[in-house]
């Protein structure tokens, strides 16, 4: 049986999921599903007596707009098809015995390196959304980890509780619930950021690379997809701006010194503090050398990977990075991390030393 958290929501398991979609429910109108698979038929796979009708509302993939559908109501099977098949961010469907419950399935593991933050804007406003005109269950397999985690970061938001005082709360609801330990330091990370997903914040920069350095160390190949925007592109930056809700007002750029290239952009600039571990990573490297003896000055700049490291696209651990138009040596990266002359360890790092720049604005 769900446990109700707040006036109309509530938070349960998968067996609580399967009994409102097999039977319906006289209060729950909306189910957000935190699965490894966001398929209606892992339902079916788990209790095989169980037959659960659906129909797709849309899907929608990370990267593409929250207006991108593949609805059967909506495009043919051509558009279906050449939709970009990558990471699923949501499905949405109507779902039960009439169709009644409206569904959102969200593929989420629940392993301590699962990316949370940049599924917590979808789940959130779906919960807040569907509270208005009815009510929200919100379930994972076991109702202990993925839903509590997505629950915590509503109560969060909505009532403005730090990260120990929203679990707390939510205890007092369903005793058991225990987000694993890469949710609750995302969770502090939301709560740093307060209270949102800010992209721009130094603290998600530092988790994106962190996903990145993830991916490369289980074996995957990062594809420039995953890569910020190419600066000395003006569509591809125009592009991203846009994308990102920014402004159009000027941005110090750093340029190649010798082409007058654009390399990266301030808001490309993974900031670090003078003299300090990053304490976001978990496989840093012991620092090198003598620890009392450091200038505390940063002789290079860390970005975020971009569009124009060819280098890095190709696979390598580590290499140069050159600038794409006069071939100048601009810095190097390494996936397993680099020292800054001010003594912190910066993993993954993409470094630019800034004797090879200019600063300007655009």
């Amino acid at each position: 049986m769900p446990y109700l958290v707040r006036d109309r929501l509530f938070i349960g398991n998968i067996s609580d999921a399967a009994e409102i979609l097999q039977n319906g429910s006289t209060e729950i109108t909306h189910i957000l599903s935190l699965l490894s698979s966001a398929s209606i038929s892992f339902f079916t796979e788990w209790r095989s007596s169980l037959s659960i009708p659906s129909k797709e509302i849309r899907k929608v993939f990370i990267g593409e707009s929250g207006n991108a559908s593949t609805s059967e109501e909506d495009v043919g099977e051509g558009c279906k098809k050449s939709l970009p098949r990558e990471k699923l961010l949501y499905s949405l469907e109507y779902a039960g015995k009439d169709l009644k419950l409206v569904r959102m399935a969200v593929p989420l593991r629940d392993t301590e390196n699962e990316d949370l933050l940049d599924y917590l804007d979808v789940c959130l406003d779906f919960i807040h959304e569907n509270r208005k005109e009815g009510a929200v269950l919100v379930h994972c397999f076991a109702g202990v980890s993925r839903s509590a985690a997505i629950i915590t970061a509503y109560l969060m938001r909505t009532e403005q509780l730090s990260q120990e005082d929203a679990i707390e709360s939510l205890k007092e609801s369903c005793e058991f619930v225990c987000p694993n330990d890469g949710f609750l330091e995302q969770l502090k990370m939301f709560e740093d950021m307060g209270f949102k997903v800010d992209t721009l914040s130094p603290i998600y920069k530092r988790f994106r690379l962190k996903v990145l350095g993830d991916s490369y160390n289980r074996g995957e190949r990062i594809d420039s997809s995953k890569f910020g925007a190419d600066p000395g592109l003006p569509s591809e930056a125009e592009f991203s701006e846009v994308a990102a809700g920014k402004a159009t007002k000027s941005t110090p750029a750093y340029r190649c010194k010798k082409c007058r290239r654009v390399v990266a952009l301030q808001d490309n600039v993974v900031d670090h503090t003078p003299g300090e571990d990053e304490t976001y990573f978990g496989w840093q490297k012991e620092k090198s050398g003598d620890p009392y003896n450091r200038s505390y000055e940063c002789s290079s700049i860390f970005v975020e990977p971009l569009r124009w490291m060819t280098t890095v696209e190709e696979g390598g651990l580590e290499g140069k990075l050159s600038c794409v138009h006069c071939d100048t040596r601009l810095g190097y990266f390494n996936w397993s991390g680099i020292q800054c002359s001010c003594g912190s360890w910066i993993t993954p790092a993409f470094q630019l030393h800034k004797s090879q720049l200019d600063i300007s604005t655009m």
